[in-house]
Protein backbone atom coordinates (compact mmCIF):
# COMPACT_ATOMS: atom_id res chain seq x y z
CA UNK A 1 0.00 0.00 0.00
CA UNK A 2 1.20 3.47 -0.80
CA UNK A 3 2.51 5.57 2.07
CA UNK A 4 0.40 8.56 0.96
CA UNK A 5 -2.79 6.50 1.43
CA UNK A 6 -1.76 5.53 4.96
CA UNK A 7 -0.85 9.13 5.69
CA UNK A 8 -4.28 10.32 4.52
CA UNK A 9 -5.98 7.49 6.43
CA UNK A 10 -4.24 8.47 9.69
CA UNK A 11 -5.99 11.88 9.62
CA UNK A 12 -9.53 10.48 9.21
CA UNK A 13 -12.05 11.24 11.97
CA UNK A 14 -15.20 10.46 9.95
CA UNK A 15 -15.86 7.83 7.30
CA UNK A 16 -18.94 8.07 5.10
CA UNK A 17 -20.29 5.02 3.29
CA UNK A 18 -22.68 4.79 0.37
CA UNK A 19 -25.10 1.85 0.69
CA UNK A 20 -25.97 0.24 -2.64
CA UNK A 21 -22.79 -1.14 -4.16
CA UNK A 22 -20.71 -0.49 -1.02
CA UNK A 23 -22.49 -1.88 2.05
CA UNK A 24 -24.36 -4.20 -0.33
CA UNK A 25 -23.39 -5.79 -3.64
CA UNK A 26 -25.62 -3.31 -5.45
CA UNK A 27 -28.36 -5.75 -6.35
CA UNK A 28 -31.96 -5.08 -5.36
CA UNK A 29 -34.22 -7.96 -4.45
CA UNK A 30 -37.87 -7.07 -4.95
CA UNK A 31 -40.38 -9.41 -3.34
CA UNK A 32 -43.89 -10.17 -4.55
CA UNK A 33 -45.05 -8.34 -1.43
CA UNK A 34 -43.54 -5.12 -2.81
CA UNK A 35 -40.74 -5.05 -0.23
CA UNK A 36 -37.11 -4.42 -1.11
CA UNK A 37 -34.48 -6.77 0.30
CA UNK A 38 -30.72 -6.30 0.61
CA UNK A 39 -27.87 -8.47 1.86
CA UNK A 40 -25.16 -7.08 4.14
CA UNK A 41 -21.82 -8.73 4.89
CA UNK A 42 -21.54 -9.54 8.59
CA UNK A 43 -17.79 -8.81 8.74
CA UNK A 44 -18.41 -5.35 7.28
CA UNK A 45 -20.72 -4.70 10.21
CA UNK A 46 -18.12 -5.79 12.72
CA UNK A 47 -15.58 -3.50 11.05
CA UNK A 48 -17.95 -0.57 11.49
CA UNK A 49 -18.38 -1.46 15.17
CA UNK A 50 -14.58 -1.49 15.54
CA UNK A 51 -14.38 2.00 14.00
CA UNK A 52 -17.00 3.31 16.39
CA UNK A 53 -15.20 1.68 19.34
CA UNK A 54 -11.99 3.37 18.21
CA UNK A 55 -13.65 6.79 18.22
CA UNK A 56 -14.02 7.23 14.46
CA UNK A 57 -17.39 8.65 13.46
CA UNK A 58 -19.38 6.73 10.85
CA UNK A 59 -22.03 8.13 8.53
CA UNK A 60 -24.09 6.83 5.65
CA UNK A 61 -25.37 8.90 2.75
CA UNK A 62 -27.53 7.03 0.26
CA UNK A 63 -29.64 8.04 -2.68
CA UNK A 64 -32.19 5.37 -1.85
CA UNK A 65 -34.35 4.82 1.22
CA UNK A 66 -35.18 1.33 2.44
CA UNK A 67 -36.50 0.08 5.78
CA UNK A 68 -33.98 -2.78 5.71
CA UNK A 69 -31.12 -0.28 5.52
CA UNK A 70 -32.55 1.78 8.39
CA UNK A 71 -32.72 -1.33 10.53
CA UNK A 72 -29.15 -2.40 9.72
CA UNK A 73 -27.74 1.04 10.46
CA UNK A 74 -29.63 1.21 13.75
CA UNK A 75 -28.36 -2.25 14.71
CA UNK A 76 -24.79 -1.10 14.02
CA UNK A 77 -25.18 2.07 16.09
CA UNK A 78 -24.68 4.48 13.18
CA UNK A 79 -26.07 7.83 14.32
CA UNK A 80 -25.50 9.78 11.13
CA UNK A 81 -27.74 8.17 8.51
CA UNK A 82 -29.10 10.08 5.52
CA UNK A 83 -31.28 7.99 3.21
CA UNK A 84 -33.15 9.06 0.10
CA UNK A 85 -30.70 11.90 -0.50
CA UNK A 86 -30.66 13.60 -3.90
CA UNK A 87 -27.78 16.00 -3.21
CA UNK A 88 -25.03 14.16 -1.32
CA UNK A 89 -22.76 17.19 -1.38
CA UNK A 90 -25.24 19.33 0.56
CA UNK A 91 -25.59 16.64 3.23
CA UNK A 92 -21.81 16.32 3.35
CA UNK A 93 -21.39 20.07 3.93
CA UNK A 94 -24.02 20.01 6.68
CA UNK A 95 -22.36 17.03 8.36
CA UNK A 96 -18.95 18.74 8.32
CA UNK A 97 -20.41 21.79 10.02
CA UNK A 98 -22.30 19.74 12.61
CA UNK A 99 -19.24 17.64 13.53
CA UNK A 100 -16.82 20.58 13.22
CA UNK A 101 -14.55 18.72 10.81
CA UNK A 102 -12.63 19.69 7.69
CA UNK A 103 -13.01 17.79 4.43
CA UNK A 104 -9.44 16.52 4.91
CA UNK A 105 -10.54 14.63 8.03
CA UNK A 106 -13.15 12.65 6.11
CA UNK A 107 -13.02 9.45 4.07
CA UNK A 108 -15.78 8.58 1.62
CA UNK A 109 -16.42 5.14 0.17
CA UNK A 110 -18.40 4.99 -3.06
CA UNK A 111 -18.99 3.04 -6.22
CA UNK A 112 -20.94 5.14 -8.72
CA UNK A 113 -21.13 8.55 -10.36
CA UNK A 114 -23.49 9.99 -7.73
CA UNK A 115 -20.64 9.60 -5.20
CA UNK A 116 -18.12 11.76 -7.09
CA UNK A 117 -19.25 15.18 -5.81
CA UNK A 118 -18.28 14.10 -2.29
CA UNK A 119 -15.37 11.84 -3.22
CA UNK A 120 -13.67 14.76 -4.97
CA UNK A 121 -13.76 16.86 -1.78
CA UNK A 122 -12.63 14.48 0.96
CA UNK A 123 -9.19 13.74 2.35
CA UNK A 124 -9.42 10.06 1.43
CA UNK A 125 -11.62 8.94 -1.48
CA UNK A 126 -12.10 5.18 -1.67
CA UNK A 127 -13.74 3.13 -4.40
CA UNK A 128 -14.76 -0.50 -4.00
CA UNK A 129 -13.15 -2.95 -6.40
CA UNK A 130 -16.19 -3.26 -8.65
CA UNK A 131 -16.96 0.47 -8.74
CA UNK A 132 -17.64 2.20 -12.03
CA UNK A 133 -14.27 2.55 -13.82
CA UNK A 134 -14.62 6.34 -14.01
CA UNK A 135 -15.19 6.48 -10.24
CA UNK A 136 -12.13 4.30 -9.59
CA UNK A 137 -10.04 6.87 -11.50
CA UNK A 138 -10.99 9.50 -8.90
CA UNK A 139 -10.17 7.40 -5.83
CA UNK A 140 -7.04 7.60 -3.71
CA UNK A 141 -7.42 3.88 -2.91
CA UNK A 142 -9.42 0.93 -4.19
CA UNK A 143 -10.49 -1.96 -1.97
CA UNK A 144 -9.31 -5.47 -2.87
CA UNK A 145 -12.87 -6.78 -2.43
CA UNK A 146 -16.11 -5.87 -4.15
CA UNK A 147 -18.95 -3.93 -2.55
CA UNK A 148 -21.06 -6.03 -0.19
CA UNK A 149 -18.32 -8.67 -0.14
CA UNK A 150 -15.99 -7.42 2.60
CA UNK A 151 -14.86 -4.11 1.08
CA UNK A 152 -16.17 -2.10 4.04
CA UNK A 153 -14.18 -4.27 6.48
CA UNK A 154 -11.04 -3.58 4.42
CA UNK A 155 -11.68 0.15 4.68
CA UNK A 156 -12.21 -0.11 8.43
CA UNK A 157 -8.98 -2.07 8.89
CA UNK A 158 -7.05 0.40 6.73
CA UNK A 159 -8.19 3.30 8.90
CA UNK A 160 -7.48 1.45 12.13
CA UNK A 161 -4.05 0.31 10.93
CA UNK A 162 -3.14 3.86 9.93
CA UNK A 163 -4.01 5.03 13.45
CA UNK A 164 -2.04 2.18 15.05
CA UNK A 165 -5.19 0.69 16.62
CA UNK A 166 -5.86 -2.43 14.57
CA UNK A 167 -3.57 -4.82 16.47
CA UNK A 168 -4.96 -3.74 19.84
CA UNK A 169 -8.55 -4.18 18.67
CA UNK A 170 -7.79 -7.60 17.21
CA UNK A 171 -5.95 -8.72 20.34
CA UNK A 172 -9.11 -8.24 22.40
CA UNK A 173 -10.30 -11.51 20.88
CA UNK A 174 -7.28 -13.58 21.90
Amino acid sequence: MRDDVLSKAARIRLVIFDVDGVLTDGRLYLGNDGNEYKAFHIRDGHGIRMLLDAGIEVAVISGRHAASVERRLTDLGIRHAYLGVQDKRAVFDSLLARLELTAGQVAYVGDDLIDLPVMNRVGLAIAVRDADPFVRQHAHWQTPSCGGRGAVREVCELLLEARGQLTTLRNRYL
